[in-house]
């Protein structure tokens, strides 16, 4: 099963994408084969495999938590582009 040209064309309009012929057609190739390699573990039989099994042991990386110094008030604002008082004044998000 492949992708068409109509199916890139619509999911690069909803994510806003600008793209030429060329990377639609690389698009369509490239997603084609994606979907072609999903086709093929969909036939696998993976009902024995329970659904949180791993294939490579898993270990949660962590740092000590240290209370050390912030960075003085004037250095972190030195960039931002507005302020009030000791905020970042950002444009609305939701009107």
């Amino acid at each position: 099963m492949g992708i068409s040209r109509e199916e890139v064309e619509h999911v690069a309009r909803l994510a806003r994408l600008g793209l030429t012929e060329e990377e639609q057609a690389r698009l369509q190739q490239q997603l084609s084969q994606i979907l072609g390699a999903m086709q093929a573990i969909d036939r696998l039989d993976t009902a024995a495999i329970p659904p949180t099994a791993q294939v490579i042991p898993l270990h949660t990386v962590t740092r000590e938590d240290v209370v050390r110094p912030s960075l003085p008030v004037e250095d972190v604002f030195r960039n931002a582009p507005r302020r009030e008082g000791n905020f970042l004044k950002v444009p609305p998000v939701l009107e």
